[in-house]
C-alpha cells in the first residue's frame, strides 16, 4: 500500500513537472507609467541660419577689377572701399598700328578744326543773308521790290540757317570721333592715358564680408557678382518643411532651436511661411513637395553668438502645447477594431484596454478617457503579447 502511494506521488511529482516544463514563459516587455505633464504636438525638420540682411556687391560696368584686399570674415564700415574698377584696355598695338592710330587721330583733329572753320563762315553768312532780308522786308513794304524777291531771300536765310545747324552737327561728330581716337592710342599702349576711368566700389552698409567671389585682379562683365556683405549678428533661420506640415504651421508660432553645436534649446518664432512650395528629392529617391518656413531667433544674442550663417540648426515647430495633461507613451498605442488600444500590466498579465486618444505627439498623446494616473502600459507589445499572457518587465 505505501509502494503504490510513492508511486502515485511520484507520477504526480513528474506531471508537475512536466506541466511546469511545457508551460509558455512569460514575455518580457518594456513598460511605463501614465503620467500628468507637459505635452506638446510639434513638427521637427532641419534648418540653416542665414544673414538677415545681405548685400552682394556686383559690377555695374565692364571693367578691370583689381585684386580684392578684403577677406571673408573682415569688418568694413559704411563708405569703405571695398574694390576698384579700371576701364577695359583695348588689346595692344604694334608700331605700324600706332602710327596709324596717331595719323587717323590727326586726321580727326583737322576735321573737327575745319567743321568749326565751317560753323563759323556758315554762321557769318547765315547772319548776312537774315539780315539782307530784314531789309528786303522793309523795301517790299514800300512797294520797291517784287514778293518773289522777298521770298527768294527769305528761303536763301533759311537755307543758311540750316547749313549751320548741319555744321554744328559735324563738330560734335568729329570731337567723337576724335576722342575716340585718342582712347585707341591712351588705352593700348600708344600715349599715356593720363587719368584714366577709375570706378571705386564702397560698402553700402556696415558689417562682415560673408563671401567674396574672386579673389585675384580679373574682367568682371555688368552685374557679376564680386562679393557679398552683412550682418552676422543679424540671423534668421530658413527651414524647408513637408507641405502637410507647412500648412499647420503659421506665424507666431514658437520654435524650439536644439542640435546646432551647444546642450542648451534657443527660443524661436515663426515669422512667414512662404506661399509657394518647392519640390525636393529626398535622400531616399522619393519626390517630395517642401516649403520654406523662416523663423526670427528670440533668444538673447550672447546665447548663440558663435552662430554664423550657414550654419545647421534643428529646428521644432510647437503646434500645440498644454500642461497637466494625462498622457500616455505613444509607443504603447495600437489600434484595434476601429479604436486606439493598450496593453495594461495587471497582476503580473497583459490586459487589452480599449482608450480614447486626443492629441497625439511624437513621445507622449492625451488620453481622454480608459487609463488612470500611474497604471502601468506596455511599450513598443509585439505580436507576443496578447489578452491575459504573463509578461516580465525589463530592468527587474
Amino acid at each position: 500500500m505505501i509502494k503504490k502511494i510513492l508511486i502515485a506521488g511520484l507520477v504526480l511529482v513528474a506531471v508537475a513537472l512536466l506541466a511546469l516544463g511545457f508551460r509558455p514563459s512569460p514575455t518580457l516587455v518594456d513598460a511605463q507609467s501614465v503620467t500628468r505633464g507637459h505635452l506638446a504636438i510639434t513638427v521637427e525638420e532641419e534648418g540653416r541660419t542665414r544673414v538677415i540682411d545681405r548685400y552682394q556687391v556686383s559690377a555695374p560696368i565692364a571693367a578691370q577689377a583689381r585684386r580684392i584686399q578684403l577677406e571673408v570674415g573682415d569688418t568694413v564700415r559704411l563708405g569703405d572701399v571695398l574694390v576698384v574698377l579700371d576701364a577695359l584696355a583695348a588689346p595692344a598695338l604694334d608700331v605700324r598700328s600706332v602710327q596709324e592710330a596717331r595719323a587717323r587721330l590727326a586726321a580727326a583733329e583737322a576735321a573737327l578744326e575745319t567743321a568749326r572753320e565751317d560753323v563759323r563762315a556758315l554762321a557769318t553768312q547765315a547772319l548776312f543773308l537774315r539780315e539782307e532780308h530784314r531789309r528786303l522786308t522793309a523795301l517790299a513794304e514800300e512797294g520797291l521790290i517784287s514778293r518773289s524777291s522777298l521770298d527768294r531771300a527769305a528761303a536763301e536765310a533759311d537755307h543758311a540757317d540750316a547749313l549751320t545747324r548741319s555744321a554744328r552737327f559735324r563738330v560734335q561728330t568729329a570731337t567723337a570721333q576724335r576722342d575716340a581716337a585718342q582712347a585707341v592710342l591712351a588705352y593700348s599702349g600708344g600715349e599715356d592715358p593720363g587719368a584714366s576711368g577709375v570706378l571705386t566700389l564702397t560698402a553700402p552698409v556696415a558689417g562682415q564680408v560673408l563671401r567674396r567671389h574672386f579673389e585675384s585682379a580679373r574682367v568682371v562683365q555688368p552685374g557679376e557678382g564680386i562679393l557679398e556683405i552683412g550682418d552676422p549678428t543679424r540671423l534668421e533661420v530658413a527651414v524647408d518643411v513637408l507641405s502637410a506640415d507647412a500648412v499647420r504651421i503659421e506665424a507666431g508660432m514658437r520654435v524650439i532651436l536644439e542640435r546646432w553645436g551647444e546642450p542648451r534649446e534657443l527660443n524661436g518664432r515663426v515669422r512667414r511661411v512662404e506661399p509657394t512650395g518647392f519640390t525636393k528629392i529626398s535622400a531616399l529617391g522619393v519626390e517630395e513637395q517642401r516649403v520654406w518656413v523662416i523663423v526670427d531667433i528670440t533668444s538673447a544674442p550672447q546665447d548663440w553668438s558663435r552662430l554664423g550663417d550657414g550654419y545647421r540648426i534643428n529646428a521644432r515647430f510647437v503646434l500645440w502645447e498644454k500642461d497637466d495633461i494625462l498622457r500616455v507613451p505613444t509607443s504603447a498605442l495600437f489600434r484595434y477594431q476601429d479604436n486606439w488600444a493598450v496593453f495594461v500590466v495587471q497582476d503580473r498579465r497583459a490586459q487589452l484596454r480599449r482608450v480614447e486618444i486626443g492629441r497625439r505627439g511624437g513621445i507622449y498623446s492625451e488620453v481622454l478617457d480608459g487609463l488612470d494616473e500611474d497604471e502601468v502600459v506596455v511599450v513598443h507589445p509585439d505580436r507576443d503579447v496578447i489578452d491575459g499572457v504573463r509578461l516580465t518587465l525589463r530592468g527587474e
